[in-house]
Order: structure tokens, then C-alpha cells, then sequence
């Protein structure tokens, strides 16, 4: 029987502001991927949810990103590998306290928007957020897309390199992501979510954007908590795994 873990993005909030239903989302994921206040998230929101993730036994993430509220972290930056790496690491400290105190720790670490898609491709960037990572904690896994520079290079530093899928993301034949402001990025059709959830849990293939059938082998699977029902379409994508035989666990 085949296993997966399922990752959504929680604590995307900021002061009075909140995004993401993190309490529900909690009991439906294996996996937190949690704001570190860079692109969302504050101080009171990241305690919160790590309480909450404790509770249900859920693995908690450091989502890092770079330094942009404003753009949701989804803005292209050039950030010196240096003080990316000192950023990196800031953030998966702060998240750390928090998960501490909660009486857990911070499991892995998953880049977030822009910074998640330029690390597919930039050797620097990408080198960057592993130094990042190691400078923090250097037996932490590191989630990314499949191919990627990032997970090449955590490999090579000795991290676990864990690979991750996205149901509701549209892909190239080349097996990255269509860039948001594309046409059919993001996949909306509830029943085409489920769908593409079980097939890349049981073959590990997708269709591309242009119809191919390409191969995405990934031990996580994200599913996105900012949009519009999402956490009924996360029960219904457990409950289809579960049902197509499955295993629903955290890869951490």
C-alpha cells in the first residue's frame, strides 16, 4: 500500500487579517507549512498555530520566503545569497520557539511563492536557502518540487531531500509550475483536484497543462489553504485517498 503526506500553507495571517482556516485545515493535513512573518504570518499567529498543530500531532514547517508582506512573497527579488541565508535561518529560528514552547519542533523546511520557484532553477538562490537551513539546524528535510536545484543541493549537504506535488497547480511538460499569471494555473474544478490527488499518490503522473501525461514522483502532496473551500476540498481529497488504499501520513 502506497503512502502519502499532505501539506497545506497555514497561518497566512497578519494582525486583524487572516487568511487561511488554519483550526479545520489542522484536521485534515499531516503536514503544517507554517508563515514565519516574511511573506504572512506574526508572532502570535505562528504560536497559534504551532499550539494547535501540537495538538493534533500534526509536523510543523518553516515556510520561508522572502521579505515581502506586501506582495504575499510572490514578488521576484534579488536577495544576496548571504543575508538570504541569514534570513533563512532567522525565520526557522523564530518558528522554532514557538514550536518548543508548544512542546514539538519545527520538522522541515519548505520555501514559499517566488523563492519556492526560483530555487527550481537558481544555483545561487538556491544554495542560499540550504545554507540557510543548515546554518539553523543542519538535520532538517527540505520539501521542494522534484528536479529541482534546491533538493539537489540539500542533497549534497547531507539534508533529506523530500519531494512535494500540487494537485491544484497546473504544470509544464517539464514538470514545473505554470506561473500564476497564466490562464489555468490554478486548478479550480473540485472534482479535477480529487482526481489528479490519487493519481499522483497511486502512478505518480499528472496531465500537464498541454495534455501529456508527465511523471511527478513526490512523497507530499500540498494542497493550498487560501482558496475558496478549501478545507472541504482537502476532506475530500483524504477521504479519496484513504479510499483508493493510500496510507495518509507525514513524510517527517
Amino acid at each position: 500500500m502506497s503512502s502519502i503526506d499532505l501539506n497545506a500553507d497555514l497561518g497566512e495571517g497578519f494582525g486583524r487579517w487572516t487568511l487561511t482556516d488554519d483550526e479545520r485545515l489542522l484536521s485534515v493535513v499531516t503536514s503544517a507549512n507554517v508563515a514565519c512573518g516574511f511573506h504572512a504570518g506574526d508572532a502570535i499567529t505562528m504560536r497559534r498555530v504551532c499550539e494547535l498543530a501540537a495538538e493534533r500531532g500534526v509536523r510543523i514547517g518553516a515556510q520561508v520566503a522572502y521579505r515581502d508582506l506586501a506582495g504575499f512573497g510572490r514578488r521576484a527579488m534579488d536577495v544576496p545569497p548571504a543575508e538570504l541565508a541569514a534570513e533563512v535561518a532567522y525565520q526557522i529560528g523564530a518558528l522554532e520557539v514557538f514550536a518548543r514552547a508548544a512542546g514539538t519542533r519545527v520538522s522541515y523546511v519548505k520555501p514559499h511563492g517566488a523563492l519556492y520557484n526560483r530555487v527550481v532553477r537558481d544555483e545561487r538562490q538556491a544554495a542560499a536557502v540550504v545554507d540557510g537551513v543548515r546554518l539553523a539546524d543542519a538535520t532538517l528535510p527540505v520539501l521542494g518540487l522534484p528536479g529541482s536545484r534546491l533538493l539537489a543541493l540539500a542533497e549534497e549537504a547531507g539534508l533529506p531531500a523530500v519531494t512535494e506535488a500540487f494537485a491544484d497547480r497546473a504544470y509544464t511538460d517539464a514538470g514545473t509550475l505554470v506561473p500564476r499569471g497564466q490562464d489555468g494555473a490554478v486548478i479550480t474544478d473540485g472534482d479535477a483536484v480529487v482526481a489528479r490527488s490519487v493519481g499522483l499518490a497511486d502512478d505518480g503522473t499528472v496531465t500537464s497543462h498541454s495534455g501529456a501525461r508527465i511523471p511527478v514522483r513526490a512523497r507530499s502532496l500540498c494542497l493550498h489553504g487560501d482558496t475558496p473551500g478549501a478545507v472541504e476540498l482537502a476532506r475530500r481529497v483524504r477521504a479519496a485517498l484513504e479510499a483508493a488504499g493510500v496510507r495518509v501520513e507525514a513524510f517527517s
